[in-house]
């Protein structure tokens, strides 16, 4: 009986508690590395949102200076540049999923700032 008992294979418990603590660390180390890619990646996501919004403005405001009989949408009543990511949607300018709400300022030339609502 005692051969067979020092014969048989297996994990002391210092192993598995060795692995366990092993695991841990790695876990540790893990976790807030990938909350920080998650973070860059929706930053990321925000960023080009509003490059593609600014950029649709650009592209209804230079439509708007050769056509404004069918692009007075753009143009507030004084003649100054006034639309929303709502009129860009609306005019097919923009294709989203979800509205993104924000505002649009225009700025010197066709140079186009967006702020998103949540700021």
């Amino acid at each position: 009986m005692l051969k067979r008992l020092r014969s048989e294979k297996g994990f002391t418990l210092v192993e598995v508690l060795a692995v366990v603590v092993i695991l841990g660390i790695i876990v540790a180390i893990a976790v807030p590395a990938i909350g920080n890619v998650v973070s860059q990646a929706e930053e990321g996501a925000s960023e080009a949102e509003a490059e593609l919004i600014e950029n649709a403005a650009k592209q209804a405001y230079i439509a708007a200076q050769s056509d404004k009989d069918n692009h007075e949408w753009v143009f507030a009543d004084d003649g100054s540049i006034d639309f929303t990511v709502d009129d860009l949607i609306e005019y097919n300018y923009l294709d989203v999923d979800e509205n993104p709400g924000g505002t649009i300022m225009h700025e010197q030339g066709s140079n186009f700032t967006y702020t998103p609502a949540s700021e």
